[in-house]
């Protein structure tokens, strides 16, 4: 894999992390969303998926301290604690029955439970913030590096 790879898949992954907060926001916003288009576990969405797979190959780039792989993971671990709260609000995690699954396990949500769910997501969107400039980091960490350096990685 060469530079131009490992940048493409960063970016890939970068996208399907804004794409996976944006769903999150269309559920609070009363879209029918299905609840496995946005994982509670922070290993199954796609950018865990990366994060955990390709991107630990990521630790031996000279200039992309093991620091920064660590804020990223917790800060991708404190968005999925936060997005727990909102799933809990939103779909009934004990239903997963044929009927269920055949016609959706979303609940019927309160006014009191969507102000919660809204106030859930903007501390959603401030983490988000943190790990879009911990992945920009990382992906001008690893431009800068010379593609022999990147032969060497993976």
């Amino acid at each position: 894999m060469n530079k131009a790879d490992i940048l493409g898949h960063l970016r890939t992954a970068k996208a399907a992390h804004i794409n996976w907060v944006q769903r999150a926001k269309l559920l609070i916003s009363g879209f029918d969303v299905n609840e496995e288009s946005i994982p509670v576990n922070a290993t199954e969405c796609k950018f865990g998926k990366w994060f955990y797979g390709e991107a630990q190959a990521l630790q031996s780039i000279r200039n992309n301290p093991l620091e920064c792989l660590q804020k990223i993971e917790e800060l991708h671990f404190q968005l999925h604690d936060i997005y727990l709260n909102i799933f809990k609000i939103y779909y009934d995690a004990g239903k997963k029955g044929f009927f269920s699954k055949l016609f959706g396990s979303k609940k019927k949500v309160s006014d009191t439970d969507k102000k919660q769910a809204e106030h859930y997501f903007k501390e959603m969107e401030e983490v988000s913030k943190k790990l879009i400039e911990e992945i920009n980091l990382m992906e001008r960490r690893i431009a800068v590096i010379s593609e022999k350096e990147i032969e060497g990685l993976v």
